[in-house]
């Protein structure tokens, strides 16, 4: 048995979705998923969404209840027969990290693909970095250094580093912990270069 997603298995596992919805849905790849849509990862364990609408957000949760899909923890959905979870998380929120702007917003996203009722987008490298650092996993920091290897042309580390601080200085868990990630991050680089 599969476990683990690759790009092509992602796509087709949302054009199954797609199949059963009505109405349009923005779905906004963060995580591993979004590194695997980027083909900066070959796969991920679970497949990983924003749904900034409230609304959209209520209705797929709504939908996905109706194929069998059950809440197995706190953004995770899953059913029986499949060994992946869906994480889908409402807002501007990635776990608990709450993201300074909505991902929908231009520049804040790229598209990935369109369907006739999903909008796949998938996060900037800010804050697909960002949200990493909050993690702050092994595999997270990993995933960090290997997105910024890949996009090095398109990415500021001096601007990174000030989007993560000003993130920090907005969310709850500010803390020491959180501040010395940027530093693991920093010594990451270091090491690719």
């Amino acid at each position: 048995m599969e476990y683990r997603l690759n790009k092509d298995s992602l796509l087709a596992s949302l054009a199954q979705w797609n199949s059963f919805l009505k109405r349009k849905v923005h779905l906004v790849a963060c995580g591993g998923t979004a590194m695997t849509l980027l083909n900066v990862k070959e796969s991920t364990r679970d497949m990983d969404f924003m749904v900034p609408k409230e609304g959209e957000y209520k209705y797929l949760v709504k939908t996905i209840r109706q194929l069998g899909y059950k809440s197995v923890s706190g953004y995770g959905w899953a059913r029986d027969d499949e060994v992946f979870i869906f994480d889908l998380f409402p807002g501007n929120r990635i776990h608990t990290t709450e993201l300074l702007d909505n991902p929908l917003q231009e520049g804040k996203h790229m598209l990935i693909k369109e369907f006739s009722h999903i909008y796949l987008g998938v996060l900037n490298d800010y804050d697909l970095i960002v949200s990493k650092l909050f993690r702050g996993s092994e595999v997270d920091f990993q995933d960090c250094a290997r997105l910024v290897e890949a996009h090095k042309d398109e990415i500021n580390i001096e601007k990174l580093k000030e989007h993560f601080f000003e993130l920090l200085s907005y969310h709850p868990v500010g803390d020491e912990r959180v501040k010395g990630h940027w530093k693991s991050l920093e010594k990451r680089l270091k090491e690719v270069k």
